[in-house]
């Protein structure tokens, strides 16, 4: 199997200077292709209001279009998964894209909240072939700690998304309303189809499966009997869990309950995007001499402490605004220790269905979030308390799932990376 490694010699340097501006191209392609996500949501967040006072609807049926997308992306993961295993990387990932190009185009034209709804639903299906196909892509390409690093710089550019995303989406509905926001994505969409086809197969013919889908689509079931997969899976899963319950609760614990102007509140969530960023580059360049495993178990102990701290006070109120900043920033800067690592963990489990187990990893993250999110809104009380248990239990769980490698598999990967 032909991997992607670091050139380790000056000699050919017009062939050395081609092969980095390679890697360079395929990491862009595979970070839009990651971001997908975020762009396709944080992006039109501004234009929410606008488009409730367009199509005569309420804010909560607003809010559908951002709970519907994050349906439609968990189970689109669940589909693409075999189908790249069978197909290949390449052509399913440019059938997604495709599939995400229509569903801008007919929310940027929908006529009613709820053909709203089930086109971002559409779209997410789409968007989903990306993000899950490109994680795939990176275990077909990269191994080992290398696999980390990759993965690690993705999700550092991938995390832009959420600073840029509202800033450019204000600026397209000043100037062309919120049916604009959808069309600059279909173009966005046409753009990352162009540059798709730039890249390689990375799943030759010769590692692919021929099995019908729906045993492909049985073996989900398999999956769900792999105990080691089961424990890197939870361990990110359990993670997303709190951040989804972050994103959800801080906007009413910080404005509402702590009267943080809302202008400000941008600044607070960036700090955390910014430490999801620093994080991320640092597990980059330490993964393969510390082990990525052992990496995985700092990020989840972190979480873990920081979520008890946050549960702490938002119970008691203990340092108030600070208080609940300081240890969600914390929590928050964990992703980059636990996410590429968990993923990394996942795909080495199965690396003959990487498409599969990136799909099952993707759809578990996402299902937890939506998990995640809607506890906060049933247990709503007035008080930051709901978001701090939620946070606290998560993060919990996910270094018990770390541990959990260790005890039972001696944490092996962290001795060999």
């Amino acid at each position: 199997m032909n991997k992607i490694m670091p050139l380790k010699t000056s000699a050919a340097a017009p062939e050395c200077r081609s092969s980095r501006e390679a890697r360079w191209w395929t990491l862009g392609v595979l970070s839009l292709l990651m971001g997908f996500a975020s762009i396709s949501t944080d992006i039109y967040l501004p234009a929410m209001p606008a488009m409730g006072q367009a199509l005569l609807a309420s804010p909560g049926a607003v809010e559908w279009t951002v709970s519907g997308y994050l349906v439609g992306f968990s189970l689109g993961q669940l589909f693409w998964g075999p189908v790249s295993d069978r197909y290949g990387r390449r052509m399913p990932v440019a059938t997604g894209i495709m599939i995400f190009i229509i569903g801008s185009v007919l929310c940027a034209c929908a006529g009613s909240i709820g053909s709203l709804i089930v086109w971002r639903v559409v779209q997410a299906l789409g968007a989903s072939a990306g993000v899950v196909l490109s994680r795939a892509m990176v275990r077909d390409l990269y191994e080992g700690h290398h696999a980390v690093r990759m993965l690690s710089t993705l999700i550092t550019v991938m995390a832009i998304a959420p600073l840029l995303g509202p800033i450019v989406g204000a600026q397209i509905l000043s100037i062309g309303g919120w049916r604009a926001v959808f069309g600059v994505l279909a173009v966005v969409g046409i753009a990352t189809l162009a540059a798709i086809f730039t890249l390689p197969e990375t799943l030759p013919s010769t590692r692919r499966h021929h099995e019908p889908l729906s045993r492909a689509f049985l073996r989900y079931g398999e999956l769900l009997t792999t105990p080691r997969l089961l424990a890197y899976t939870g361990a990110g899963a359990f993670f997303y869990g709190g951040m989804f319950a972050y994103v959800a609760g801080t906007p009413f614990a910080y404005i509402s309950f702590y009267h943080v102007p809302p202008r400000y509140y941008g600044l607070l969530f960036g700090a955390g995007i910014l430490g999801i960023m620093a994080t991320n580059m640092l597990n980059a360049r330490l993964a393969h001499r510390i082990g990525s495993d052992r990496m995985l178990r700092f990020g989840t102990f972190q979480a873990a402490a920081a979520g008890i701290l946050v549960a702490l006070a938002a119970w008691g109120g203990y340092g108030g605004l600070w208080g609940l900043v300081v240890p969600l920033f914390i929590f928050a800067s964990a992703t980059g220790f636990i996410v590429a690592n968990s993923i990394s963990g996942a795909l080495n489990v199965s690396p003959e269905r990487s498409g599969s187990v990136s799909a099952f990893v993707g759809a578990a993250q996402y299902g937890s979030g939506i998990l995640g999110s809607g506890l906060i809104g049933v247990f709503a009380d007035g008080t930051p308390w709901p978001m701090g248990w939620v946070v606290a239990l998560t993060g919990v769980g996910s270094f018990l799932c770390a541990l959990a490698l260790l005890l039972h598999y001696g944490g092996s990967r962290g001795q060999k990376d």
